[in-house]
């Protein structure tokens, strides 16, 4: 599965809407909130991925009001990130059979702690940081160390993830349903 955009989104909102200086802001702007006050934001700015694929819709932000700002809207994309993974999550679910009991997650956006801990809450399972969120380039060189035998197979580099932190879901079942439910609905209106 592929989610088309999710860091784009953040980037977007800082370097053509100039919501934050930098992307590390998003988190202290989330967490100033209580939550999204109803705003949505679908980021199909390239078309939504998996489980949708629908590659022709355009992204919107929905549910503004006169009591938003900025704030609201930069969660809202912080969200996007996490319900668009719980789809992913889904369909894979479904389409394997197994439910999913924990989630190791990389890349730039999970150093962001409100995101991580809304992950957790919206998937219903613990998530696990690495020590080192860049695991693609470090893929890459474990990958040709092992291709020189500085590494003797794939078990001693898995052996070799080290866990920064563990977010534990808190959030109730019906919580997360409610939320999921609005994502939906914002999906769907874009349709």
């Amino acid at each position: 599965g592929i989610i088309v955009t999710c860091g784009a989104t953040i980037n977007w909102l800082k370097d053509n809407l100039d919501l934050f200086a930098e992307s590390k802001n998003t988190e202290t702007m989330a967490l100033s909130v209580p939550d999204s006050n109803g705003v949505y934001l679908v980021p199909a700015f390239s078309g939504l991925g998996a489980p949708h694929w629908q590659m022709g819709l355009k992204a919107a932000i929905l549910g503004l009001t006169l009591g938003c700002d900025k704030n609201h809207i930069v969660r809202a994309a912080l969200e996007a990130i996490a319900y668009q993974s719980k789809d992913l999550i889904g369909a894979m679910e479904a389409d394997s059979g197994i439910e999913m009991t924990t989630l190791k997650v990389d890349g730039g956006a999970v150093a962001n702690d409100f995101l991580m801990q809304f992950q957790s809450d919206i998937v219903g399972v613990p998530v696990h940081r690495p020590k080192i969120i860049e695991t693609t380039a470090l893929g890459a060189a474990m990958l040709a160390g092992l291709a020189v035998g500085f590494w003797n197979d794939t078990e001693e580099l898995a052996a070799s993830w080290q866990e920064e932190r563990c977010f534990e879901p808190r959030a109730t079942s019906d919580w997360r349903k409610g939320l999921l439910d609005q994502w939906q609905e914002a999906i769907n209106r874009i349709y």
